[in-house]
């Protein structure tokens, strides 16, 4: 049996929903795992690399505002030796068709992913499932960006407060796997 919440002034219904929902609120938690893929464009690009490193775990920790959004952004070395030091990324996530979605047995969350070409930045360019965002510059002067700039790059992940507050409690895992191409 549930137990029984009142307050003076607060309907016994709303209390519910508002104990329903801090309990909901603290029992999520949320982990992006971050894999990564780097490609090099065949034929005449063959002579030029691209490298990505720095990424790491995304790890939302326990929400407990589902009224809000949260976000989670990491500064990560992207190299192009290209022309113009060009690249081009693409991401996909684990859901269905490449969608960008954490998974909690049958229950999926949507999450969005924002990149930027410039380091420190909390917000970027929005990212589709299996989309191409090309254009981008690196400013990484060392493959591994440890001369020079320490990171050349941000990726941001975001959870939707829209999506957070339809949200079922639990863990919610997934994996997002980022392409970078010489340009």
């Amino acid at each position: 049996m549930e137990p029984t919440y009142s307050s003076p002034g607060i309907p016994h219904g709303q209390m519910r929903a508002a104990e329903r929902n801090r309990r909901t609120a603290l029992a999520i938690a949320r982990c992006l795992a971050i894999l990564l893929c780097a490609a090099v464009i065949p034929s005449t690009a063959s002579a030029q690399r691209v490298r990505i490193t720095g990424l790491s775990d995304v790890d939302f920790g326990l929400i407990t505002n589902l009224q809000a959004e949260s976000r989670r952004s990491q500064m990560i070395c992207v190299f192009s030796n290209s022309t113009g030091n060009a690249y081009s990324v693409s991401a996909a996530g684990s859901g269905p068709g490449g969608s960008f979605t954490l998974a909690n047995g049958s229950s999926e969350l949507a999450y969005n992913v924002e990149w930027s070409q410039q380091s420190g930045q909390t917000a970027g360019t929005s990212l589709t499932a299996n989309g191409l965002l090309s254009g981008q510059t690196s400013a990484a002067t060392h493959q591994f960006c440890n001369r020079g700039p320490p990171s050349s790059a941000s990726l941001t992940i975001i959870l939707r407060a829209a999506t957070l507050s339809r949200a079922l409690e639990g863990n919610y895992t997934g994996s997002l796997t980022l392409l970078i191409a010489a340009e």
